[in-house]
């Protein structure tokens, strides 16, 4: 374990991370709030401890090892948590302990989207900002987290992508370093974050709200500048707009590269994971639609198909922004809209949740195993588009699941423990371990009234949500520390 090049990474980031207090500090002055007092000194804080890890081993030329990358990507989403918290915790405008403020640091920073707050429409816009700031950063953070680290620590059956554009049926590297795969990937989530925002505010939203909320979309986040979401311009216009964008964040970003380069978007219907999970989005919006209408709730037939589009694509991209009250919906349909978001976004998106692909593997090996015991003596080779899958691959998905369902049982019954009824239990497990952000039962307005010890069980599975566990797992175990 190389502790000199994990601090020496750490302390970069952490003075990178210390520039981003600048922006809200613009926004303040811009504004006249008076608020930048925060802002300034957290940067302090944050660039002198940032310095203080990385000037000692600046010269430090090792090299980055596998284990050392397990370690660095989850110091990189708790340390940078605590840190996002600082401006929260100095803020007289922001009534919040620590426990809070750590809760919506790492929400925003692992695109949860998950509050505690309350009347958001009368805080500062220098700290509305930063919140929304917090999740486009997580969001672009995520984005080379799963598109160029994960695959290489071979995560989940994530191998399938390993040293590829993050597609089964592509064969040519994205680009051949992190760095570089870093830079193009970036570009088309800046692109597509300015594409949103200009359309937002050309549907009606000020300039700020435009930027604010391009930026919880493309991230797939969830916070908002309102109390009410995106319920408070109850404009078609901006819900399709949000829809969109939303699948756009929940798809795979080097999927993105790929149509970007060959200037074709043939490469998405050729890509089995986009077919899934588009169909998966059509087959939802469908029921909910139908199930709106059949339980006469207060929506005509295109109210009915653009609540249950919005809210299908915001729940099963681990998304939260909500175009209506989700929770109020009748009958099985928000239970439903929960279920969505344990399956997820595409890999390598800014999406929660197991992810399509792992979804769409198992599905293809439960028709197997169909299939085989009809046919006891028949080969039959599991293809993924024209990608073989192997056994191993197989293996690892079958064990991210296993472990993925072990977890939400567990915490299931943790919750329980802490006052929550069963369905807000469950509720607040999705919210967390899936980066949903918002809930039903006795979540449904926000978390703000859940214990302590919920909020840090909550903030734990968003980390391990966002990590795709086994990197957050691996930590516990003696073998990762032997020498």
């Amino acid at each position: 374990m190389h502790f000199a090049l994990i601090s020496k990474i750490l302390g970069l980031l952490l003075v990178v991370f210390s520039f981003t207090m600048m922006p809200p500090v613009a926004v303040s002055y811009w504004y006249q709030e008076g608020s930048e007092g925060p802002f300034l000194i957290s940067f302090v804080i944050t660039l002198l401890l940032g310095l203080g890890l990385w000037l000692p081993f600046f010269r430090n030329k090792a090299e980055l090892q596998t284990r050392d990358g397990f370690l660095v990507v989850t110091l990189f989403w708790s340390v940078l948590g605590v840190i996002g918290a600082l401006p929260l915790i100095i803020s007289d405008d922001v009534p919040v302990g620590f426990t809070d403020a750590v809760f919506e640091s790492v929400s925003g920073l692992t695109t949860t989207g998950a509050t505690i707050l309350s009347g958001i429409d009368f805080l500062p816009k220098s700290i509305l900002f930063y919140r929304q700031q917090l999740q486009w950063l997580g969001g672009m953070g995520v984005v080379v987290l799963a598109v160029a680290i994960l695959p290489m620590l071979g995560i989940g059956g994530m191998q399938l992508y390993k040293a590829e554009i993050p597609g089964p049926m592509k064969d040519a590297k994205l680009t051949p370093r992190i760095a570089e795969t870093a830079k193009a990937l970036w570009f088309l989530y800046l692109f597509i974050t300015v594409a949103c925002a200009t359309l937002y505010w050309a549907f009606g939203m000020s300039v700020f709200d435009a930027i604010c909320h391009s930026f919880s979309t493309v991230a797939t986040g969830g916070f908002s500048t309102h109390d009410a979401s995106m319920a408070y311009w109850d404009n078609p216009l901006i819900d399709w707009t949000a829809t969109i964008f939303i699948l756009i964040g929940g798809l795979n970003f080097a999927l993105h590269f790929a149509v970007w380069r060959g200037r074709s978007l043939f490469a998405y219907l050729r890509d089995p994971e986009f077919r899934f999970f588009i169909g998966l989005f059509m087959m939802y919006t469908a029921i909910i639609t139908a199930g709106l209408l059949f339980f006469h709730y207060d929506f005509h037939f295109f109210d009915a198909l653009r609540h249950s589009a919005f809210q299908v694509a915001s729940f099963s991209t681990g998304t939260g922004l909500t175009s209506t009250n989700a929770a109020a919906f009748p009958g099985f349909i928000p239970y439903l809209l929960v279920f969505t978001s344990f399956i997820g976004g595409c890999a390598g998106s800014t999406g929660g949740g197991m992810k399509a692909v792992r979804a769409a593997l198992v599905f293809h090996h439960s028709v197997r195993e169909l299939r085989r015991l009809i046919y006891p003596n028949g080969i039959f080779a599991l293809r993924f588009g024209r990608q073989s899958v192997p056994d191993r691959v197989l293996q690892a998905v079958w064990g991210f699941v296993g472990v993925y369902i072990t977890i939400s049982v567990i915490f299931t019954l943790l919750f329980t423990m802490t006052g929550m009824d069963l369905t807000t239990a469950v509720s607040a497990v999705a919210a967390s371990l899936n980066n949903l952000g918002v809930g039903i039962g006795q979540v449904g307005g926000g978390f703000i009234n859940i214990t302590d010890s919920a909020k840090w069980m909550m903030t734990i599975l968003m980390i391990a949500g966002r990590l795709e566990i086994f990197t957050l797992l691996v930590l516990f175990t003696p073998m990762f520390w032997r020498q």
